[in-house]
């Protein structure tokens, strides 16, 4: 069995490929975003993946990928779900940054 430190190695290597697939694929994946449903941050859609309803950036596939592999995740809301914190913090940083936007 694998340790979790040659998963993690091993799931970066494949997310980031996959990332590096949907540029040369689709060059415009790289300067077309979108809100992360997990973090809640805005990413480019290239190296990104739809698990069911919710399209997940780069990074978090990464997070899902992993946990499913080491069993510590079995549904990708489990994922959503514990990740609600990161979002809302998200969601706080853009209000702040668009109320500064509007005062300037």
């Amino acid at each position: 069995m694998k340790s979790k430190e040659e998963v993690i190695a091993e799931m970066q290597v494949v997310v980031e490929q996959m990332r590096l697939d949907d540029i040369e694929e689709n060059p415009d994946s790289e300067n077309e975003f979108f809100q992360c449903d997990a973090c809640g941050e805005v990413h480019p859609l290239a190296g990104s993946v739809q698990y069911e309803s919710y399209r997940l950036c780069n990074n978090c596939v990464l997070l899902a990928e992993v946990g499913f592999e080491l069993g510590q995740i079995k549904k990708i809301e489990e994922l959503i779900n514990a990740m609600e914190d990161k979002r809302l913090a998200s969601d706080c940083e853009f209000i702040k940054q668009e109320e500064n936007r509007m005062n300037n």
